[in-house]
């Protein structure tokens, strides 16, 4: 096993004046499984594909364990990588797709059996070893897809985005599959997506990329509870946080005809008229009369999905409002998650709470995080 580290590393491809990945550092330590997300065009699989050796680096290097492989060939590298498409050989069976690296790299046949079962025993693909890739299904093929790494024996694990063709119930089994049997081998795995409940519940670690650059590397938990600017906050979870730009008087904010008193150790570090606010559908209650209340909202919409229900709707008097405020990218829209059995009805004005302690404050000139 190996660590990998990203040492400023860089690609800018030939015609573009920007960089696809922009001086990059990461450390992935050995045994660690690392998701890499980001918005499409945000260089995640270029940075996967550097570490493989498939993206020539413009400036800065690369290390697997304490060699320095940014000048060495793919095959040199002791890798092993697992695409979206599966890739596999459509007249070959199971075991000959698993073991074909093993062939052409000269192993003995003996040698590749006894890898080829063991893998096979790993992934529950023993029933399946002398079919041929079009009899399986759709997570079947992506098994038979990681069983051809895993008997590669790498020091690292390259995923890009491999449960991306699934189904939903398909992606949530194999899902649980990869990251147990990730735990069970130990091998570093770098592991990109853009499903954000994929990078919440796989990775030891998440590093969130944006126009190439690093945001944030952190825990899930860290991730989701401290993003370390506005960016990531919005990003990060689903539903995506309620977000937005509110005007700054004197120590509050406001926004349409909501006011909050900003903590002192926000209003201490303010530079400018505006703040970021924003706080998770799940930080707020719906509140009776007689009670402390944040907002007013008009219920517009509402989703039951069994545990959960969410309601989506408008902000009291946010129409006056020029900046958006809401769940999702220049969204006026706010979702928030409601208990199941008490759903209010669409058309309705609900009352809502917020304590202090949901609310995530961000500079409105850098986007970083302000206060603890």
């Amino acid at each position: 096993m190996a660590s990998v580290t990203f040492d400023k590393a860089t690609r800018i491809y030939p015609g573009s004046d920007e960089p696809a990945v922009n001086r990059l550092s990461l450390d992935i330590a050995d045994g660690e499984f690392l998701v890499l997300v980001g918005p499409s065009g945000c260089g995640k699989s270029t940075s996967l594909r550097m570490v493989a050796g498939l993206e020539e680096l413009t400036s800065g290097r690369i290390f697997i364990g304490e060699h320095d492989v940014t000048d060495v060939s793919p095959k040199d590298r002791d890798i092993a990588m697992v695409f979206q498409n599966y890739a596999l050989y459509p007249h070959m069976t199971v075991a000959d797709n698993m073991g074909f690296a093993l062939k052409i790299a000269g192993e003995r046949p003996e040698v590749i059996r006894t890898r080829v079962e063991e893998a096979a025993r790993i992934l529950d693909l023993e029933p399946y070893l002398d079919r041929e890739p079009k009899a399986l299904s759709g997570g079947q093929r992506q098994r038979v897809a990681m069983g051809r790494a895993i008997v590669r024996e790498p020091h690292v694990f390259l995923m890009d985005e491999p449960l991306s063709n699934l189904d939903a119930k398909l992606r949530t089994q194999t899902r649980t599959q990869i990251s147990s049997l990730q735990k069970r081998l130990g091998i570093t795995t770098i592991y990109v997506t853009h499903d954000q409940t994929e990078a919440l519940s796989m990775g030891d670690r998440i590093a969130v990329l944006n126009n190439g650059v690093l945001q944030q590397v952190a825990t899930p938990r860290q991730m989701y509870e401290k993003p370390a600017n506005a960016f990531v906050a919005g990003f990060v979870g689903s539903p995506a946080m309620n977000l937005g730009r509110w005007r700054v008087e004197g120590e509050e904010a406001r926004y349409a005809s909501a006011h909050l008193r900003l903590p002192r150790e926000v209003s201490s570090v303010l530079n400018g008229s505006e703040i970021i606010l924003g706080f998770r559908p799940e930080g707020a209650r719906i509140v009776g009369e007689g009670e402390d209340a944040t907002f007013e909202i008009q219920v517009d919409l509402t989703e039951s999905i069994g545990s959960d229900a969410y309601i989506h709707g408008r902000l009291m008097g946010a129409e006056c409002e020029k900046a958006p405020f809401g769940s999702g990218e220049d969204s006026r829209q706010i979702t928030l998650r409601v208990e199941p059995r008490s759903i209010p009805v669409g058309g309705t004005v609900v009352r809502v709470h917020v304590p202090m302690e949901a609310f995530h404050f961000f500079s409105a000139t850098t986007g970083e995080c302000l206060g603890s």
